[in-house]
């Protein structure tokens, strides 16, 4: 099983780059094989649809995706929405549409915004839970909203145990998805009669 998560910022070590990593930690510690996508990794040219080639990072993202059982996207609060850095990243997204799982088909996704107060944090997480949705991706039941001016991340320990719990039941959620999905083998697909 497959976790790739994307996000934070170009700021190393940031607080949604940590937020992400306990995330991930816990979704390694539950059975997943995780992938980071974070800061430089990210760093991408502008999403052109009509380019024809692709930057290294690119590749790498969009292959990242294409072999993921499950998503965890991660975002600083800019001006109350996603950041440019992760939105672009999930541009990118684009040259997934023709796969055999166009998009976030049949994949859980966990969102993770984190805002300097709870206004831009809630609406940043409203903006990655309708991105995904528009990616044709599950938000999990469980999104995480942190307020970066009360809560700290230090060496991968989140200073509220209430927020830390939160991320990793929402890590759990994904694995959960995620397993039950390939054990299904639908991969999302649904036949309608």
């Amino acid at each position: 099983m497959r976790i790739v998560g994307i996000g934070g910022s170009l700021r190393p070590g940031s607080s949604a780059e940590q937020a992400l990593g306990v995330v991930l930690a816990e979704a390694q510690r539950l059975g997943a094989e995780v992938t980071l996508l974070s800061g430089p990794d990210l760093g991408l040219p502008l999403y052109d649809p009509g380019q024809r080639t692709r930057c290294a990072g690119a590749d790498r993202l969009i292959e990242q995706v294409r072999c993921a059982d499950g998503v965890v996207l991660a975002s600083p609060a800019y001006h109350g929405s996603v950041s440019g850095l992760v939105k672009n990243a999930l541009d990118h997204l684009e040259e997934l549409s023709d796969a055999d799982r166009p998009y976030l088909s049949g994949r859980a996704v966990g969102c993770v915004a984190v805002g300097h107060g709870w206004q831009g944090a809630q609406s940043t997480l409203a903006a990655l839970r309708d991105i995904t949705h528009a990616l044709r991706g599950w938000p999990t039941p469980l999104g995480v909203a942190v307020n970066g001016a009360a809560v700290r991340f230090q060496a991968g320990v989140c200073s509220d145990p209430r927020i830390e719990g939160q991320l990793r039941t929402m890590a759990g959620q994904v694995v959960e998805f995620a397993a039950r999905t390939a054990l299904s083998g639908s991969h999302g697909a649904v036949t309608l009669r």
